[in-house]
């Protein structure tokens, strides 16, 4: 049986990595190193690639939810027999709570199978694939499991029934009776590291990852709109993040297309400075200070002195900066999708856009970053010169174009954005702050966006200078306060971008994209939020979240004529989306109330400061 669709999975994890297991009791993905390392299950983007399913004998429905407030996955089967569940998750550290989830975790997947009613034959088959798919290993039974080793990998397996092995694969069927329960816990070493400790005890392991993550949400409470999708959908960006470092990766997957069939697959297991200033707003809204400042000094870390060199626009978790990009030609790919690539050659790119986003950061965090220290002031600074003196270079854009560069608006937008928060900083970046140079460069990118990326006969703001192109990335231009939302010139954007890029609520980059672009379609919500209009904004809101799966997982993408999602799974940026756009609704919900001369509040509730609007 081949991998289910896209959203067909739910997303597990626990500070390191991260399982998809689908809706039929699959585990079809899982890079138990850490998220970018090779998959010991990986039947996503190949049938032979491994997988470790449990599921019922014969014909079975299922209904399933995530443990609350916790990523840990319940899947009930029905069947003519009766009702079995399985409950699946990556384990915790025993103990860990709060801030602690996730930085020692012991790296097992562990599974409990219960009886809900009757008597229902279930099968268990465990076929694990290293490296992609490309080693099977030698399975050999122990006093007490299974042990699975090739190559740097070493997987060992322990379980309540007895398991039978074969070749490279090994299973059971067995009969689940109401009221009984049998555990499985898999835990992974390297070969040649430390003498593996023994995987933990499922039901406990279960129990305390629950208290786990539990603990972790009573931390950031949220009182704005839609409070169950801000805390779930912050739950899912905190388990993108590696713990280790507090870096978030873009998404758990690799090589998931954005047209089925496609060739626009890419890996996405990295992390993007550009969905930095982002992700830090986002985990502010939904009351996650701690984390947004272990974001920015994992940045500050990561880049290192700059110099005049373009600035990273990417990294591995730990701060790596050589991501060169490779092609797993033995791999059929997610729907006969190729290439399958391993890697991500945008790290190559310029992309003007990230000086602004770490600016813009650092912005929103100076109370955090006072007294700044002399590491982060040079950082800063460095960032500034560089969009002052290369803010009129084209670039790759934030869509990471390959083939030509051009002078993106969004880009330029960015620039403005790097200039505007460094002269606001002023003499906190130091005694070489060069506010003067920065502010009359400020000036001259936001004359020539005005000028330049206006289109008069459109009627709106284009993707590139002087181009009858539409993008939805302009849509930034009130979220960073380059121009306000109500505007004559942003507004007549808005609708235009909205008439000519949108279908059933999601909204394209470009004439052209195969699918709607969730985030894309949450900064059309901010925007019409930022601009008064609050109906339509909670209508499209609510449009939105209705097209999440049904745990609440958005991909990268979603087609607006199937609602199938594409592209990476679960995708931060699209979650990190919704956060804000709630956060936005609610601010400006707060002002209609309060009367428009009130502060905004910038920060949640708890931690003591409030700004005026930018």
């Amino acid at each position: 049986m081949k991998s289910g669709r896209i959203s067909e999975h739910g997303f597990l994890a626990d500070g390191r990595s991260a399982a998809l297991v689908d809706r039929a009791g699959s585990v079809n993905w899982w890079c138990p190193a850490r998220f970018d390392a090779p998959s010991v299950f990986g039947r996503l983007l190949d049938d032979d690639a491994g997988h470790w399913s449990i599921r019922p004998e014969g014909d079975f429905t299922t209904e399933r939810s995530y443990l609350d407030d916790a990523l840990v996955l319940r899947t009930v089967f029905h069947t003519r027999d009766g009702s079995v569940a399985v409950t699946d998750a990556l384990a915790l550290e025993p103990g860990a709570r709060g801030h602690e989830v996730g930085l020692r975790s012991p790296r097992a997947l562990v599974r409990v199978v219960e009886g809900v009613s009757g008597a229902v034959p279930v099968r268990l088959r465990y076929r694990p694939r290293f490296e992609y798919g490309r080693v099977s290993a030698y399975l050999a039974g122990t006093a007490d499991g299974i042990e699975a080793i090739a190559g740097a990998t070493r997987l060992t397996l322990r379980g309540e029934v007895a398991l039978e092995c074969g070749e490279g694969e090994a299973g059971a069927v067995f009969t689940v009776r109401a009221g009984k329960s049998y555990g499985f816990s898999l835990g992974y070493a390297s070969t040649y590291g430390d003498a593996p400790s023994a995987p933990p005890d499922a039901a406990r392991a279960v129990a305390e990852t629950v208290a786990g993550w539990r603990s972790w949400v009573g931390l950031h409470p949220y009182h704005g709109r839609y409070p169950e999708q801000v805390r779930q959908s912050a739950l899912i960006v905190q388990g993108m993040t590696y713990q280790p470092s507090g870096a978030v990766v873009a998404a758990a997957t690799t090589s998931l297309p954005e047209e089925p069939g496609g060739d626009r697959n890419y890996d996405y297991r990295f992390v993007w400075l550009r969905d930095f200033s982002l992700t830090l707003q986002a985990l502010w809204r939904a009351a996650c200070p701690d984390e947004a400042t272990r974001q920015f000094a994992w940045v500050a870390h990561a880049m290192g002195r700059i110099g005049d060199r373009p600035a990273p626009i990417m990294y591995g978790v730990e701060g790596e900066r050589d991501l060169t990009e490779h092609r797993l030609d033995h791999l059929d790919g997610y729907a006969d999708s190729q290439p399958v690539l391993v890697g991500n050659d945008a790290w190559r790119q310029r992309q003007n856009d990230v000086l602004g986003e770490i600016l813009d950061a650092a912005w929103l965090m100076r109370h955090y970053l006072d007294p700044m220290v002399p590491e982060v002031r040079q950082l800063l600074r460095a960032l500034a010169d560089q969009a002052a003196s290369d803010w009129h270079r084209p670039d790759a854009g934030m869509w990471e174009a390959r083939d030509a560069k051009r002078h993106y608006v969004s880009s330029k937008v960015q620039c403005w954005t790097a200039l505007d928060r460094a002269v606001r900083f002023g003499p906190r970046l130091g005694d070489h702050a060069d506010v003067a140079r920065w502010a009359a460069a400020r000036d001259a990118v936001r004359s020539a966006v005005l000028t330049r990326g206006w289109n008069d006969q459109l009627g709106t703001y284009t993707g590139a200078f002087d181009s009858a192109e539409l993008d939805a990335s302009v849509l930034i231009m009130p979220l960073v306060g380059f121009l306000p939302a109500d505007d004559d010139r942003m507004r007549s954007t808005m609708e235009v971008v909205e008439a000519r890029l949108s279908h059933g609520g999601l909204l394209r980059r470009w004439d052209g994209d195969p699918a709607g672009f969730v985030i894309c379609s949450f900064w059309l919500v901010s925007c019409f939020a930022l601009a008064g209009e609050l109906d339509r904004a909670g209508r499209l809101f609510d449009q939105l979240a209705g097209r999440a799966n049904d745990l609440g997982l958005f991909a990268e993408q979603i087609d607006p004529v199937t609602g199938e999602q594409l592209g990476n799974f679960p995708q931060a940026f699209s979650h990190i989306g919704l956060i804000n756009a709630a956060g936005l609704l609610t601010e400006a919900e707060e002002r209609l109330r309060q009367g428009a001369d009130r502060p905004r509040r910038t920060v949640p509730t708890g931690t003591g400061r409030t700004e005026g609007a930018r």
